[in-house]
């Protein structure tokens, strides 16, 4: 991450400010959509190979519909190409037909780049089937051109079957693009990494390995967070001494070959400069079938799971009504909006939120205690963290009483933020 991300966290979105040790200070009320992927914890990323492999079957379904073939070919075709019967096979052909008549089909020869407008944003979505290391190895160094040569700094999203960029105002993916050569991509990730958060925590690990921090000394053991401090002190410090410093280097060396896969990702860029690979664009007014998982990514961790269903119903809707207008079988076109959609999730989160806060402050005010106490809470309700110390004593004194006669939403609400504030024992 760096600074201005957004992501998510227990339904919530936050914006990330900067890092001390092991604590991430941030900014929460953010209006703006994630920027940062799902969380993928310790799911292992799609191999190069097998997504190579994947991208094969692409190559092959799509010749298939270039080629018109019926619908029982190409069920014959995927039932004995991947031992599938009934309705696995019928959800395969089905999402891919979809993606034809809607857009086209990415295989692992030709990359689709598709521009997406919602109203707001402008996104440039790449079907790059190369699995997640690749992925992330291909969007940094072109995300880093854009910043180096058009001075934006391009939100990103990464996942196994692509990535995208995003920002509110116009850029040029495909130039700098071409401004990533496959020699000197191994420069260009050493830049774009030089000052990210993954290169200091990674540091830190190859510098207790190294000994140059200790995790213990003298029967003392070091917390996490005060040996990430000094290993940030120590990266400064080895940064003067030399670029190529011993430690350094070999941090480099496991964040773009381990973390990600700088082999294969030049092997990718190599075959877009000798037309191996080819490259096709399109516009298109929602997200493509292929793309909606990775658009909606970050937004859909902050949906309730019937917002999910909807959200997903009426853009599969919007796409057959679409592909219906397109072939002339249904003219009814259905109007759909992304941008409104989480506009409108929202503002109804908000009112919620809202409508919360009215309720403990009409609770707090409809309470027997002094009136010095009852201002320092409404405060507390509105978001103020300096709460008068006098007013802690007293509910502090009054915690017993609390427990028997308050509301049980108040009381929760005042015993945790003074928690959180560590103002209360």
């Amino acid at each position: 991450m760096k600074r201005g991300d957004i992501f998510t966290l227990g339904g919530d979105k936050y914006e990330f400010l900067y890092s001390k040790g092991m604590v991430a200070y941030v900014k929460s009320s953010v209006m703006r959509p994630p920027t940062i992927p799902s969380w993928f914890s310790e799911m292992l990323p799609l191999s190069f190979d097998l997504a190579d492999e994947i991208g094969r079957f692409r190559k092959l379904i799509g010749e298939k519909f270039y080629h018109s073939k019926s619908k029982n070919e190409i069920m014959e075709f995927i039932n004995s190409y991947l031992y599938l019967h009934g309705n696995a096979a019928e959800a395969i052909y089905s999402y891919f037909y979809e993606q034809y008549n809607y857009a086209d089909i990415p295989s692992n020869t030709r990359i689709l780049v598709e521009h997406y407008n919602d109203g707001k944003r402008k996104y440039v979505i790449f079907h790059s089937l190369f699995g997640r290391r690749v992925n992330d190895c291909l969007s940094r160094a072109i995300a880093y051109a854009i910043g180096r040569t058009q001075h934006r700094e391009v939100e990103i999203g990464i996942n196994d079957n692509g990535f995208y960029f995003a920002h509110d105002r116009e850029f040029d993916t495909m130039r700098a693009l071409k401004l990533v050569k496959s020699q000197e991509l191994e420069k260009v990730m050493a830049n774009a990494i030089e000052h990210s958060e993954v290169l200091k925590r990674r540091f830190r690990h190859c510098a207790a390995r190294a000994l140059m921090i200790l995790r213990s000394y003298m029967g003392h053991t070091k917390r996490v967070g005060r040996q990430q401090v000094s290993s940030m002190i120590l990266l400064n410090a080895v940064k003067r001494i030399s670029k190529d410093f011993p430690i350094l280097k070999e941090a480099r060396r496991e964040v773009l070959e381990d973390l990600m896969d700088m082999e294969n990702a030049k092997k990718i860029i190599e075959s877009l400069e000798n037309n191996k690979i080819t490259i096709a664009e399109i516009t298109s007014p929602i997200p493509s079938p292929f793309a909606f998982n990775l658009i909606s990514q970050g937004n859909t961790d902050v949906m309730r799971i019937e917002d999910k269903v909807e959200f997903i119903r009426r853009m599969h809707k919007t796409i057959l009504a679409k592909i219906g207008a397109k072939k002339g079988i249904n003219k009814e076109e259905f109007s759909f909006s992304y941008n409104k959609f989480f506009t409108d999730m929202e503002d109804a989160k908000d009112k919620a939120k809202d409508e919360k806060i009215d309720q403990l402050k009409m609770q707090a005010s409809t309470q027997k205690i002094p009136d010095y106490v009852k201002s320092q809470m409404m405060r507390m309700i509105d978001g103020d963290k300096d709460i008068r110390q006098d007013a802690v004593d007293f509910i502090e004194k009054s915690k017993n009483e609390i427990e028997k006669t308050w509301p049980k939403e108040l009381k929760e609400f005042v015993f945790r933020k003074l928690k959180e504030m560590d103002r209360l024992i």
